[in-house]
């Protein structure tokens, strides 16, 4: 057996398995509180450690790497879980000791794996993660005769329960106290196509020995599977799921952003009520009131919805359903030209596109991957809600759209899924014309998708997802977003209007002057030159555009008693210019950060280019239309 090294020091251990097999729910169980997330060294492949303690008080390092089905390396993810376990990765420590985490419910492909890893001659440990779900569906498994077979240490481990992790814990005590065996001579070599079957066959023979199971699937999920996997049955459910989810953006929500408003038009009052309007002290009050809490406080109202889309999104994974929508629209893709693995990403793209992005990696094939990325940040993602929900908010009755039964589907979520809906839509449309106009001929290659069971999702395994996003949002509001807001406030206020000027302040200022200068292109689209001044530092950041019209209006409005943003839009906006601006936002690329990821994933800026110049024209095209209809039509 590979055992480690007497150990004095810290540890650290790196968890492999294939996907959907609990690593990640084991990582939180081990870690709690005590993770943190960074990228590779030189890569855009997000890392994830964390710290504990063994029984014995030592320390140990925890990373939990990307899921992979074998060392062969055919995606970027993969090659940095196979870079980890050689100890070969750049610039990252490599790990004392590796844990295969294996399902124990399923273990013919995890096995394999096992057998892989023995390979690398790096010491090794297998826990079998959901062994309490395996008993409960009678699959015995004979651990003393697993741990002979396969020569290394096998543990059982339930990661969702109290206490499920001690026998896994008190193994790394014990493998930490024993000496360190000798690397094997000669190396690691891939395994080709005939080693794989070689290293299946052997997994088959030890699974037949050592895991007797009940012939039968379980009912449940045989019972879930035969309405969810329908080709229209199916369907129809993910629409209404996605409809729900809509729907719950703007009703759960809207008690939290009522709150979070309150406070905010609280502290603005309270910080006017204690400073002067003139003088260098007005300036200051003008600067905190108009300029910081105007703005950011514009943005942070968003983030309930935004955690509510982000909670739908973390159940749906959790419960194992993000594989069967994945299965379900894999021929829809497939016609657009997109690979059934795309989904994921794509979905994961509602929340933010730079991860969605980020997980094309799982996807082999690299004109897959390219086409995907090409198309990923089309998909509505969370930064695009204060956008949409300023604008529904102010230009759409809060109605219901129906009566009786339908009663509870309101108007404004209505819309609210029309635009995600549009933002789908167009992802497959330009997806198809890429395959037409880009890569004419390559066909796609075959989805091949290995169906997890479904489990109850694990409470704290939402409350880290979604205390994990709130600090990227809130780090996001304290660092871009407020920078913007500094700017704007500056450009919205500086020169200072001269002595007996009777015009507004702004009028005065280099916003206003910015703003006059580009609004000659955007007026065939409706755009007033407050909209152009949003608009130049939104690319840094798309929900800055809401929080700059806010400080612009705030400053605007500074002698009167500013109104709420939505109300001010609904008083100086037409209907015709509010929907060509929803038209604009469902299209702009308004997110640098987005087109650096592009740049990264793909190895070239020409891509990121090609990305922001198309978006572009699709985003002017969307909104002249829609703006010229819309006036034609008495809404101008």
């Amino acid at each position: 057996m590979n055992e480690l090294a007497p150990a004095q020091r810290d540890l650290r251990i790196a968890l492999v398995g294939n996907p959907n097999c609990g690593k990640t729910a084991l990582f939180n169980a081990l870690t709690g509180s005590r993770q943190h997330v960074a990228n590779y060294p030189g890569v855009t492949v997000e890392r994830k450690e964390g710290d504990l303690s063994t029984p014995e008080g030592r320390k140990v390092c925890l990373v939990d790497l990307p899921g992979t089905y074998s060392l062969r390396a055919r995606s970027p993810d993969e090659v940095v879980t196979r870079d980890m376990v050689l100890g070969t990765q750049a610039g990252v420590e490599p790990p004392d000791l590796l844990v295969c985490v294996a399902d124990a419910t399923n273990l013919r492909l995890g096995l394999r794996l096992v057998l892989e890893l023995k390979r690398t001659g790096r010491p090794l440990l297998l826990a079998l993660n959901m062994a309490d779900i395996a008993r409960h569906r009678g699959i015995e498994i004979d651990t003393d005769l697993l741990a002979e077979a396969l020569g290394l240490p096998v543990v059982t481990s339930v990661a969702v329960r109290r206490g499920g992790t001690a026998a896994l814990l008190a193994e790394l005590d014990r493998m930490a106290r024993l000496p360190a065996a000798a690397p094997p001579a000669g190396g690691w070599t891939p395994p080709d196509a005939a080693g794989l079957r070689a290293l299946q066959r052997e997994a088959d023979r030890i699974l037949a020995a050592a895991v007797h199971a009940p012939d039968r699937r379980d009912a449940v999920t045989r019972r879930l599977d035969a309405v969810l996997l329908h080709p229209v049955a199916g369907l129809v459910v993910l629409l209404a799921v996605l409809f729900l989810m809509f729907q719950a953006v703007f009703a759960w929500a809207q008690p939290a952003m009522d709150l979070i408003d309150a406070g905010f038009q609280a502290l603005g009052a309270a910080v006017g009520g204690l400073l002067p309007e003139e003088g260098a002290l007005g300036l200051l009050r003008s600067f905190l009131q108009d300029g910081l809490i105007a703005g950011v406080g514009s943005v942070l109202v968003f983030l309930p919805q935004i955690l509510v889309l982000f909670l739908f999104i973390l159940l749906l994974e959790d419960f194992g359903y993000m594989a069967r929508a994945a299965f379900l629209m894999d021929r829809i893709m497939g016609g657009a030209g997109l690979h059934g693995r795309a989904f994921i990403p794509l979905l994961s793209s509602f929340a933010c596109a730079i991860p969605g992005i980020m997980a094309t990696r799982v996807i082999d094939s690299r004109r897959d991957r390219l086409a995907t990325i090409l198309v990923a940040p089309l998909m509505t993602c969370s930064a695009r809600i204060p956008v949409y929900t300023l604008i529904i908010g102010a230009f759409i009755p809060d109605r219901p759209v129906g009566t009786g039964a339908w009663g509870w589907v309101g108007l404004q979520g209505l819309v609210m899924f029309g635009l995600y809906a549009a933002g789908i839509a167009s992802a497959l449309a330009m997806s198809f014309a890429f395959k037409r106009l880009l890569w004419r001929g390559q066909p796609t290659e075959p989805f091949m998708l290995e169906l997890p069971d479904y489990k109850w999702p694990r409470p704290l395994n939402l409350a880290l997802g979604l205390w994990q996003r709130a600090k990227a949002f809130l780090r996001r509001a304290g660092t871009i977003i407020l920078a913007m807001m500094v700017v704007i406030w500056f450009l919205s206020s500086v020169p200072r209007p001269p002595e007996g000027a009777t015009e507004p302040a702004i009028e005065y200022s280099l916003a206003y002057a910015i703003g006059h200068a580009v609004e000659p292109v955007l007026r065939p689209i409706g755009f007033n030159w407050q909209i152009g001044v949003a608009l130049i530092p939104g690319m840094a950041a798309r929900e800055v555009a809401v929080a700059s019209l806010g400080t612009v209006y705030a400053v605007e409005n500074a002698e009167e008693e500013a109104p709420k943003l939505g109300q001010a839009l609904s008083e100086q906006w037409s209907l015709a210019t509010a929907l060509a601006f929803l038209a604009w936002y469902v299209f702009a690329p308004q997110c640098v950060a987005t087109l650096g990821v592009i740049r990264r994933e793909t190895g070239s800026r020409g891509w990121a280019w090609f990305t922001f110049g198309y978006m572009v024209t699709l985003a002017y095209a969307a909104a002249f239309v829609t703006f010229q209809v819309a006036r034609a039509l008495g809404a101008g």
